[in-house]
């Protein structure tokens, strides 16, 4: 399955709100540790995109990378440069969904590249990101050259609430 990748404007957000709302819903409730709990609906995910993702993007000081299967959306990732004086050589990942339908295609592995490349262009020199401990995303990053730099027990509440989840903090020098 080939995915082609664009970066999204203000315009392109507001254009294709319903499918990236529903892109968030849908790794949400497919159990995505990635800040939200439930009950997750259709308002509080287009809240996401609209409130945090658009003023950041218009600001440009957050990429948002979204892939595309068949003009669908599939996945997206976000890099977040907007970071304080002395940390002008770091951005942040955040943020990488990819559709339950599209998983195990190599659309978070293209994501994350192209990203890191944009990241180069800058120029910054340092990515960081958390994911839960353990979860599937954690070895794609690992097979990506992300060292684990630490884990903290207890940081995050499940989606589906009941435990706490540890997060593991990874970097990547460029």
């Amino acid at each position: 399955m080939s995915a082609s990748l664009r970066s999204f404007t203000p315009a392109d957000i507001r254009a294709r709100l319903p499918e990236l709302g529903a892109l968030l819903q849908d790794c949400v409730h497919d159990g995505a540790s990635i800040g939200f709990i439930f009950p997750f609906d259709v308002a509080a995910s287009r809240a996401f995109w609209t409130d945090n993702v658009l003023p950041a993007v218009a600001r440009g000081v957050r990429l948002l990378l979204v892939a595309e299967v068949e003009g669908k959306v599939a996945g997206a990732v976000q890099l977040d440069w907007d970071t304080n004086p002395n940390q002008a050589h770091r951005a942040e990942v955040r943020k990488l969904l990819v559709a339950p339908a599209y998983r195990r295609h190599g659309i978070a592995r293209q994501l994350m590249r192209a990203l890191e490349e944009q990241a180069r262009r800058l120029p910054r020199s340092l990515l960081t990101l958390d994911t839960r401990s353990d979860d599937h995303a954690q070895a794609l990053y690992l097979s990506l050259g992300y060292v684990a730099a630490g884990s903290i027990p207890g940081y995050a509440l499940a989606p589906a609430g009941g435990r706490l989840d540890a997060t593991t903090i990874m970097y990547k020098q460029l």
